[in-house]
């Protein structure tokens, strides 16, 4: 993706507001639709398997974002690089998407 330009206050609010929401998207489709264990999604992402319980609960991370279709396109690009190791969706992708989502 183009790299959009940067303002630290609308990344502050991407990652204190937005973030955590799509975190939660990311993790119950790591467990829920590809059937990883909460314990190996927990080493994907750098969480503890306390809090990857907490995300499929929906006891973190539950906002109001509804997910475009751009968005649900990063989720899965982001969920698929983590399991694939290869880290290739960036705050910029995600932020990208949230800000269209928010516009319109």
């Amino acid at each position: 993706m183009k790299q959009p330009f940067c303002d630290i206050m609308i990344c502050d609010e991407m990652v204190r507001q937005y973030l955590p929401q799509i975190r939660a998207e990311v993790v119950s489709r790591m467990v829920i639709q590809r059937g990883l264990s909460q314990k190996c999604v927990a080493g994907y992402m750098g969480l503890t398997p306390a809090a990857v319980c907490q995300y499929v609960s929906r006891k973190r991370g539950c906002k109001c974002i509804e997910i475009s279709d751009d968005l649900n396109e990063v989720i899965d690009r982001w969920t698929w690089s983590l399991i694939n190791g290869d880290r290739t969706v960036t705050i910029c992708d995600i932020c990208t998407c949230v800000q269209k989502e928010i516009r319109e």
